[in-house]
């Protein structure tokens, strides 16, 4: 995956970096920042020993994921800690904690001595006034939709044959990468979920490429590059409502600054082309593969 990877990543470095060095907000942004950060800081308890506290719940999910533990419970229990914590250590009302655990987070709930709720800059209001199972609740509606087309899409052979058709031209390396990125795009976009868009390319695919000498290595990740990395920049996904959702920021918004997301495909493409990066099979791994087939 590093051949993709690591150039997109590259890449990306050079675009933020460029931008930012030519950033025509000059001061202001440094200067916003410490506003908020010293709004913050009045307003929330950070410093301290409690600082590790209140990191917990992140710690939680994090190992739970490390130690492939359930997602719910570990979710729940997280979100309990972070409930606690907001109790103890923040001052939030047991009321307001579970208004903002199902509503969102609001100012007004703050306690902190000293604070003024109503002359608070919009750019903290922004950053904190989010959040709550209401706020998931179009994201979770595009996810049911979507799973529902996929299961149709599933059961059905209309991606079946378009593949095949796609498939019908392919005489090279380069085709065949080439048409695994508009498997995994169209897939995608069609289905707009994204295990049934690893799935399904993968299994049709992968006869293709064992035939042809090319390790199936070749096809995971080119399908990561078509698949896995472009589902959260269409705003019709489960991925990408979600990640509007969570950083408040359309799809089509952020779309042109995930250069990362988009220009691994170009990558994918120019290695097909020049046989850079693309792992053959020996021809006793040919054999093997192709009694699995």
């Amino acid at each position: 995956m590093l051949w993709t990877t690591l150039p997109a990543f590259v890449v990306s470095g050079t675009v933020y970096l460029f931008f930012g060095l030519n950033n025509t907000a000059g001061g202001e942004v440094p200067e916003k920042v410490g506003v908020v950060m010293d709004t913050l800081s009045s307003a929330f308890n950070l410093t301290g020993w409690w600082a590790l506290v209140l990191v917990i719940p992140v710690v939680i999910v994090l190992a739970g994921s490390a130690m492939k533990l359930p997602t719910v419970p570990v979710m729940l229990l997280s979100g309990g800690v972070a409930a606690l914590n907001a109790i103890v250590i923040q001052g939030i009302t047991l009321k307001d904690t579970v208004s903002a655990a199902v509503n969102g987070f609001t100012v007004d709930m703050i306690t902190a001595s000293g604070f003024d709720a109503e002359n608070v800059v919009e750019d903290v209001t922004k950053l904190v006034e989010r959040g709550g199972m209401n706020s998931m609740m179009s994201t979770l509606l595009i996810c049911f939709c979507a799973i529902s087309f996929a299961g149709v899409m599933s059961v059905t052979p209309s991606l079946n044959i378009l593949i095949d058709k796609l498939l019908g031209g392919v005489r090279s390396t380069f085709g065949l990468i080439a048409a695994t990125v508009v498997t995994g795009v169209s897939t995608i976009g069609i289905t707009s979920n994204g295990q049934v868009s690893l799935l399904i390319p993968g299994e049709i695919l992968r006869p293709a490429y064992i035939k042809s000498g090319l390790h199936p290595k070749n096809l995971s990740r080119t399908i990561e590059d078509s698949v896995t990395v472009i589902e959260p920049i269409l705003p019709w996904t489960a991925a990408g409502a979600y990640m509007a959702g969570t950083l408040g920021v359309d799809t089509l918004s952020y779309l042109p600054w995930a250069v990362s997301n988009w220009i691994a495909i170009g990558f994918a493409l120019i290695w097909g082309a020049t046989g850079i990066g693309i792992a053959k099979l020996s021809n006793e791994e040919k054999s093997e593969l192709e009694a699995t087939i």
